[in-house]
């Protein structure tokens, strides 16, 4: 698929073969950033249990730029009871060298299609604040502001404020019925 601008980018269902990229574009948002709040971050294993528990009833995407691993794209359950299966949380991921190019719109958006094709009904983000970038992204996919928690958590030597977003995916399923599972 061409990328937004230029060159050749294609988005694909993770594998556990791809862990291992995965924790690498990850780590360094863990470790230098507040868009995660994760303290450690998650090694090759741990990466792909996640990637193989995201995929049993949500997805995780990646996107690929030649053969290079440059974006990470997945959801979560919402919270772990039964009447929020329809909810997900969503989050996003790119490698330096892949922002500012409409990727992040690309492989967010091959995302939030396959959750609604899941009969999930709404998909959650939570941003840490300030990150202009993050929340243009999210407007521009068309999730809207539901509510900020203030100093929520402390990363990086301060409080951080993180704001929740929330975008409707699609009718959903008839009600009683559980989300599609992955074929």
């Amino acid at each position: 698929m061409p990328g937004p601008e230029g060159g050749d980018a294609l988005v694909r269902d993770a594998t556990v073969e791809d862990a291992a990229a995965c924790a690498a574009l990850y780590a360094p948002y863990v470790l230098t950033t507040a868009a995660t709040f994760e303290t450690e971050p998650p090694d090759a294993a741990e990466t792909a249990r996640r990637i193989v528990a995201s995929q049993h009833e949500h997805a995780w995407l990646v996107l690929v730029d030649g053969d290079e691993v440059v974006g990470e794209a997945h959801a979560t359950p919402f919270r772990p009871r039964p009447a929020y299966r329809w909810t997900c949380e969503t989050t996003v991921y790119l490698a330096p060298g892949a922002t500012g190019r409409g990727l992040g719109r690309l492989l967010y958006g091959a995302l939030l299609e396959r959750l609604a094709g899941r009969g999930l009904l709404t998909a959650t983000a939570v941003v840490a604040l300030p990150n202009p970038a993050s929340q243009a992204l999210h407007a521009t996919l068309g999730f809207a502001p539901v509510g900020t928690f203030a100093r929520a958590g402390w990363k990086l030597g301060a409080w951080r404020d993180v704001a929740w977003y929330q975008r409707p995916l699609g009718e959903g399923p008839r009600v009683g019925v559980h989300p599609v599972e992955p074929s």
